[in-house]
């Protein structure tokens, strides 16, 4: 059995793909996957660009149907539930691109994370939680969110998606496009909110060096398939994957 990243107990299986395939059209994106990832962990998921892994996250959260295997959360099925559903088990994804809501203020795109939540000294109790992590939010909480740059975008998105109080937090490319000062902040967060809040990670990155410095354990994936797995510090070291993925020697 797996433990959680302190080591000190067993933890429960929080997610597990098993065996899933999943076409676009009828192009495989995904061949027979199986991953899986314990309470307390964050995974990575690297490869290149269309190697299939923003296809998992898509398959995780309902968003596109697969062909065949399965997908647990908890022990129980939720492929082929609905997406709204499965947001509502404690299940939030940081999409690619950010996609903030641009001619709305941060605080309100922030709330927007909470809409599933009732709780409204719960929600202000998160809200001033997700501030103190990301002080520039704190900086910029009237301000319309076009006017902030790619990297305080991807704070502000990482932020919503933690209104929700998710258990498991889906992340898709964060670093991708941002300023290499702001990825060292948006990394550091990643480790902090998997440390002090309990909250389990899935990240997907093309930027697999700072991937697999942040996470416990990774999958490498090529053209839809799991070609290497394993603890992120052995990967670090691999041949196989320095001259993949990592641009030769450390």
């Amino acid at each position: 059995m797996n433990q959680t990243a302190s080591g000190t107990e067993p933890a429960r299986k929080m997610l597990s793909f098993d065996n899933v395939e999943l076409y676009y059209d009828h192009v495989y994106a995904l061949k027979g996957v199986s991953i899986e990832l314990y309470e307390g962990e964050t995974v990575a998921l690297i490869g290149a660009n269309g190697a299939g892994k923003s296809s998992i996250l898509r398959a995780i959260t309902g968003l596109r149907k697969i062909k065949s295997g399965q997908v647990c959360y908890l022990g129980e099925r939720i492929d082929g539930r609905r997406a709204a559903e499965i947001v509502t088990r404690g299940i939030a994804m940081v999409p690619e691109g950010r996609r903030v809501f641009p001619l709305m203020s941060v605080k309100d795109n922030l709330l927007m994370g909470a809409f599933t939540r009732t709780d409204k000294a719960g929600v202000a109790a998160t809200l001033e939680s997700v501030l103190t992590r990301f002080p520039r939010l704190k900086e910029r909480f009237h301000q319309q969110a076009s006017t902030l740059s790619g990297g305080e975008q991807q704070m502000m998105v990482i932020g919503r998606a933690l209104m929700a109080k998710p258990k498991l937090l889906l992340l898709d490319e964060p670093s991708l496009g941002i300023a290499p000062k702001l990825v060292q902040d948006i990394a550091r967060a990643i480790v902090a909110i998997s440390r002090d809040e309990g909250v389990s990670v899935l990240l997907v990155e093309q930027n697999s060096r700072m991937a697999l410095s942040i996470s416990n354990r990774a999958y490498a994936l090529t053209t839809g398939q799991v070609v290497l797995s394993g603890a992120s510090k052995d990967l670090m070291h691999d041949e196989r994957i320095k001259a993949a993925y990592l641009g030769g020697e450390l």
